[in-house]
């Protein structure tokens, strides 16, 4: 996958970081609701990260509601959480994202109209 080897932020945990490209992936679909996640071993290997590091990664799923973990199975994605990932995704980015924006399109005095038509 493309964000396999992702360059760290070191303003952001790695565990952190992980956890934001999982949630990226049930949102796409590619880890779809009810679907197993990949081991905690798995998610060390794929980042190059200790096992440690990737437990705290399906800690932080699991606080968010976005796992089910099935004894002796694995975690597996929740049901309703792409919909939920999505409804808070959409308020992140209309409240912190679009403004910045917003405010950076009248700076540069561009055209909303020629930008929707590129």
């Amino acid at each position: 996958m493309s964000d396999a080897n992702p360059v760290w932020n070191d303003d952001l945990p790695i565990y952190r970081q992980i956890t934001d490209i999982i949630i990226r992936r049930v949102i796409d679909g590619i880890y779809p609701e009810g679907e197993l996640l990949p081991s905690v071993r798995g998610v060390a290997d794929e980042f190059n990260v200790s096992p440690l590091t990737a437990a705290k990664v399906f800690q932080e799923l699991d606080k968010e509601g976005l796992t089910i973990k099935r004894r002796g199975i694995g975690a597996e994605v929740s049901p309703n959480s792409r919909a939920r990932l999505l409804e808070s995704e959409r308020a992140k980015f209309l409240n912190e994202e679009w403004p910045r924006i917003q405010e950076r399109i009248k700076r540069l005095e561009l055209d909303p109209a020629e930008l929707l038509s590129t």
